[in-house]
């Protein structure tokens, strides 16, 4: 054993011995309620995959119509010469969509938040962020080279204790649209009164919400009507809810050109595969016109909720397709994982570090793509899994 396998070795096992220690699954089939994993067919409650958009034959004849047309890859960076047609046109459709000046994308959600508040902030700058932030933003927050802060999760009155005791003049606050762990949803209208009060610039990731929020599909902005000037930085994926990949960020003429010029993660990475831009110009035009994915979601929702409330769970507060279940020890998340697992059913435990310590959960979501009677099987296995399990 090298002296470097000799270092990391004991880390390990301590990860394993807590209850922490992650392994990859591999998956077998597309995207779908019904996957094949490791060989064995299971009943999928585990994807971001919320409109069921991931393997949908219309994007995959665009994707392959993309490939033909542009190849299997940009070959370089936005500024060198990757900037394809594809890309610039997938730009223009989600600034119309967004109600923005204009969309700059990037290869992924995190590199677009760690590219963000780098150029926003800096040294001598401030950021606030909520305190469940994903990581890629806290991460961002903390290499930007930006004095810190968080503030307690979706509570106005921290902040504003926060903004009101600063003395930074352009402090960025940070938060998500849809939590990813938990499922509940921001605060907008009141955090995007206060930066306007205290002058501050309201930053959102609304990577959970754009698609599957609003009535076309515009997310968290356009559930809460929140214009360029209420929220000017507004960040969404593609590789949750349009079911292909890459992000982009919503904002002015202004903000965008300055990202361009000054948003390392966007100079210095290749392009997303333009065939991708191409498949998700596609995506974009069924999430804007079959609102009945949002309308079939949000059914499937209620009935979820409605059937684990029966059974006497902790089910978190959410309106969205992220229902969690709180169950607090890790060990005992995953002994309930695996219980569904052997009835044919896959849903995820969530441990520390990505939740609190203590708040190890069943992490459920639900895909338009699901039925009335899959979430029923759900249910079943749940409550079977529970009597095999003693969760307090």
């Amino acid at each position: 054993m090298s002296r470097l396998d000799t270092r990391l070795r004991p880390e390990l096992e301590a990860r394993e011995q807590a209850h922490l220690y992650r392994r990859r699954r591999t998956l077998e089939s597309g995207q779908a309620p019904l996957v094949r994993v490791d060989g064995e067919e299971f009943l999928a409650f585990c994807s971001n995959d919320y409109l069921g958009l991931a393997s949908d034959s219309r994007i995959t004849e665009a994707l392959q119509q993309g490939a033909e047309l542009y190849g299997s890859g940009s070959g370089a960076s936005h500024l060198v010469l990757g900037h394809s047609r594809a890309h610039h046109q997938l730009e223009e459709a989600l600034a119309e969509h967004t109600g923005r000046d204009r969309v700059l994308l990037f290869s992924t959600g995190y590199m677009a938040n760690m590219g963000v508040i780098a150029a926003l902030s800096g040294r001598g700058g401030l950021v606030l962020q909520d305190k469940l932030n994903h990581a890629s933003l806290l991460d961002g927050g903390a290499l930007s080279g930006a004095k810190l802060k968080r503030y307690l999760h979706a509570d106005t009155d921290s902040l504003e204790r926060q903004l009101s005791s600063s003395d930074s003049p352009d402090a960025l606050v940070v938060t998500d649209g849809v939590f990813s762990m938990d499922g509940d949803i921001a605060p907008l209208p009141e955090l995007a009164r206060l930066c306007q009060q205290y002058q501050a610039h309201l930053m959102v990731d609304d990577a959970h919400g754009f698609g599957a929020l609003g009535k076309h599909g515009g997310g968290v902005a356009e559930l809460y009507n929140l214009n360029q000037e209420a929220l000017p930085v507004l960040v969404g994926t593609l590789g949750k809810a349009f079911g292909t990949g890459g992000a982009f960020v919503a904002g002015s003429e202004t903000l965008i050109e300055y990202l361009i010029q000054f948003a390392r993660p966007y100079i210095y990475t290749t392009a997303m595969p333009p065939a991708v831009a191409h498949a998700t110009l596609e995506s974009l035009r069924i999430v804007r016109s079959e609102s009945w994915r949002r309308e079939k979601l949000a059914v499937l929702i209620q009935q979820l909720r409605d059937g684990v409330e029966q059974l006497g769970l902790d089910l978190m507060e959410s309106d969205t397709a992220i229902q969690p279940i709180l169950i607090g020890e890790a060990n005992k998340a995953i002994e309930l994982s695996q219980a569904l697992e052997r009835q044919g059913i896959f849903v995820g435990a969530i441990r520390p570090p990505t939740v609190p310590a203590g708040s190890a959960r069943l992490r459920i979501t639900l895909s338009a793509m699901h039925t009335e009677e899959q979430v029923d099987r759900l249910l079943s296995a749940l409550e079977q899994a529970v009597r095999s399990v003693a969760v307090e």
